[in-house]
């Protein structure tokens, strides 16, 4: 079994239940190789990111009933594709964040320092 760990090399903490988040959906940011979109970093949702993500083509917020997805909504956590994460950041929209449900694969396509400036729990 994989350990699970956050970008800090700390265990990984849950993002959310409630929705159930994760490329698992165990509620975890885990990201295995498999992920290949590396759903790895835990946002906390609010309006505006969410309306710019989905005119970045990346729609959280309209439900998909058939792939029991109910829709990100402002206030929630929700475990974002990495890469989706780093396209918000150069935009200058990225989300903040909960650094110790973000996981460690991050550190592929960001540094910690950035990311650590986007943390809301520190």
């Amino acid at each position: 079994m994989q350990k699970k760990l956050n970008v800090l090399s700390e265990p990984l903490e849950p993002c959310s239940v409630n929705p159930l988040t994760g490329y698992y959906r165990d509620g975890c940011c885990f990201s295995g190789k498999e992920n290949a979109a590396i759903h790895a970093v835990c946002i906390y949702a609010t309006k505006e990111f969410l309306e710019y993500s989905k005119e970045a083509g990346n729609d959280l917020s309209t439900p998909i009933p058939e792939y029991n997805f109910p829709g990100v909504k402002p206030g929630e956590s929700w475990c974002l594709g990495g890469y989706s994460f780093v396209k918000a950041h150069q935009a200058g929209k990225a989300p903040q964040i909960f650094i110790h449900s973000t996981h460690e694969r991050m550190l592929e396509l960001i540094d910690l320092e950035t990311l650590k400036s986007y943390a809301i729990d520190l």
